[in-house]
């Protein structure tokens, strides 16, 4: 099925934007530090060793983006890729603002950023990612995306506690999988 030009013209009215004094752009090398940062100090998130964001900024940054102040420092960001053995789909690994810019919807503006260029790139289909039971913020946040782009939310146990290695320590995590997706 292809999309007509006024479903495109549309859809891309409802993709939501940055603050004026932010910009998206793709990460780099020069990031990791910045990341893994906003990460820890997002404190929701399951902070990842230093090196994998760096690895991240490396090898994903096509399918990732960075929301930058005006000095182009880093204040939020978005990682994703795309699933191999379903390439249409954008897994979302991790989304983390800056605490002095949350509530100002960059984290869906990056979302909504990245799901376009991904888009135009690559094909998109489908968003995919895992939120642990209890996360508001971000089930909140996934769901408003789902509404945004008129497509089906649907949720399942992606990963049992018991697939953890940690003895207890890992709560579920929950599949959100936003399709269909067109841009």
């Amino acid at each position: 099925m292809t999309t007509a030009p006024a479903d495109l013209t549309r859809s891309r009215s409802r993709l939501l934007e940055l603050p004026s004094e932010l910009r998206l752009d793709s990460p780099n090398l020069g990031d990791g530090a910045s990341l893994w940062r906003i990460a820890r100090d997002a404190k929701a998130l399951d902070l990842n060793s230093s090196y994998s964001y760096l690895l991240w900024c490396r090898d994903f940054a096509g399918t990732s983006a960075v929301a930058r102040d005006m000095s182009g420092q880093p204040v939020g960001f978005v990682s994703g890729y795309l699933r191999p053995e379903a390439p249409g789909t954008l897994f979302v690994w991790q989304i983390a603002v800056d605490e002095s810019l949350r509530g100002q919807g960059v984290a869906g503006a990056l979302l909504d950023g990245l799901s376009a260029r991904t888009a135009e790139r690559h094909g998109l289909r489908c968003l995919e990612t895992t939120i642990t039971p209890g996360n508001s913020a971000s089930e909140r946040l996934f769901a408003s995306y789902a509404e945004r782009h008129d497509a089906q939310l649907t949720r399942e146990v992606l990963f049992k506690p018991g697939h953890f290695p940690e003895d207890g320590g890992h709560d579920a995590e929950v599949l959100h999988r936003i399709t269909p997706l067109a841009f």
